[in-house]
């Protein structure tokens, strides 16, 4: 089994489980255990390699995960304490349950280190700038499960949310927010299956939005989403929060009129460069 798979963890055993093992280990002598990584490499669990991660946006109270790194790169995770245990990242995005498949509401704290995983960790490198802000701890997920694993994920702004802890604006209309498919599982149509399921989830609404800006990829994500599906022609917008008339664009009209870039080679065009606000970040061409 794995950490999904395991009794659903808790923020404050999660913290205290945390703590508690930092502290054994920062106290204790230089007979250092190992995590295995592979068969021919090894890292040493010490103080010095393991850091705290900040889970969320609005990490009140505090919830740390302690993630392990190798000696020569403070930047890299290669594994995660959970359950009192070190467990790689891979397996961190791995499930044994023959249930998870498709597209699934996050609602326990590991789906949200899943979620944390694939916007902070596992889709960049070391080199990279982050490709999402961290999300808040309640902020509305869907986890895309493939073959026993999670392969990418999307985020809600419902109706009526708040937009920001500060301004007491909220959400005028349903809003795809960020989006993410793994590298690997990209150019399989995943990015139009989860606009697919936003739109569906909300039927009963009259306009959804999609979070600006939108990535060329993303707007390639729309257009093909339109094109097979002319009855969201007039009621999908890209939106600016709160999501007023004037912070609203028809997509299908942008892009009717050039609006938008779609790009060449959308594989390597990440996002729009912003990584304060959360933007759309998805490389699935349409088909």
């Amino acid at each position: 089994m794995y950490p999904v798979d395991l009794p659903a963890l808790v923020d404050t055993d999660l913290t205290s489980a945390s703590e508690e093992y930092l502290s054994s280990l920062e106290s204790r002598p230089d007979d250092n255990e190992w995590f295995q990584l592979s068969q021919t490499s090894k890292v040493a669990i010490t103080a010095n390699h393991v850091r705290r991660l900040q889970l969320f946006e609005d990490d009140q109270p505090d919830c740390p995960l302690l993630a392990l790194h190798p000696p020569d790169d403070p930047t890299q995770v290669v594994a995660l304490y959970l359950h009192e245990n070190w467990w790689h990242v891979d397996d961190v995005l791995r499930t044994s349950s023959n249930s998870r498949i498709g597209l699934i509401s996050v609602q326990s704290l590991t789906e949200r280190v899943i979620v944390f995983l694939l916007s902070q960790v596992v889709e960049r490198s070391s080199q990279e700038k982050v490709l999402f802000s961290l999300h808040r701890r309640t902020e509305s997920c869907k986890l895309l499960w493939r073959d026993g694993q999670a392969v990418g994920f999307y985020t809600i702004k419902h109706k009526g949310s708040l937009c920001d802890g500060w301004s007491g604006r909220c959400y005028l209309l349903p809003a795809l927010d960020t989006v993410l498919v793994r590298r690997s599982w990209r150019r399989r149509g995943l990015g139009l299956q989860m606009l697919a399921d936003f739109c569906s989830s909300f039927s009963a609404e009259q306009f959804l939005g999609v979070s600006s800006p939108l990535s060329p990829s993303m707007v390639a994500v729309c257009r093909s989403f339109l094109q097979r599906h002319e009855e969201h022609l007039e009621h999908l917008y890209e939106v600016e929060a709160p999501g007023g008339w004037t912070q609203r664009r028809n997509i299908w009209l942008s892009i009717q009129l050039g609006r938008y870039s779609l790009g060449i080679n959308e594989e390597s065009t990440p996002t729009s460069g912003e990584t304060q606000r959360p933007t759309i970040a998805e490389w699935t061409r349409p088909h």
